[in-house]
């Protein structure tokens, strides 16, 4: 009990350290978090620290880890596809947000529909974007992106 309580601590540091810019750091708070326990969240969020420095390949070799920890956990899932997109390579990215879609344990889960809808933008397909982004609205109505994506559309369209 004592070490998950740590590890959870290390990793809320870590990702307060993270939106303080503070990118080294909140790596280090992930790795003693991993050391102690090594858990799905724990690589997952190093993953995302480790892709602020530009190194996608190593992000998404955390998240696979995190997936073989624990495969019902969305966050990896969604998180692959966002690196393969910034790879440029959106076809692969997409079996990655329809795995998250589905995962048991996922939050802030209209987050693969948002990214779906991305990617249909860049393909040029508007009304698979348009779907995608109406089904995130679904979930988190109150989602600014997802509107803003969802007027474009509509004025391209018309």
């Amino acid at each position: 009990m004592k070490n998950e309580k740590r590890v959870r601590d290390l990793c809320e540091l870590g990702t307060q350290r993270l939106m303080e810019g503070r990118v080294s750091e909140a790596i280090d708070l992930y790795e003693q978090s991993i050391h102690i326990k090594p858990t799905a969240e724990g690589y997952t969020f190093r993953g995302w620290a480790v892709s602020f420095l530009g190194d996608l390949d190593s992000a998404i070799e955390d998240c696979k880890r995190a997936i073989r920890i624990d495969p019902d956990f969305g966050n990896p899932y969604n998180d692959i596809g966002v690196y393969l997109m910034q790879k440029g390579r959106f076809d692969d990215a997409i079996p990655w947000f329809e795995t998250a879609k589905n995962a048991k344990r996922y939050q802030p889960r209209h987050f693969p529909y948002l990214n779906l809808g991305r990617i249909y933008v860049a393909k040029g397909q508007a009304m698979r974007a348009l779907d995608e982004f109406v089904k995130a609205l679904e979930i988190h109505p109150a989602d600014d992106s997802a509107l803003e994506a969802i007027k474009k559309i509509k004025y391209s369209v018309n």
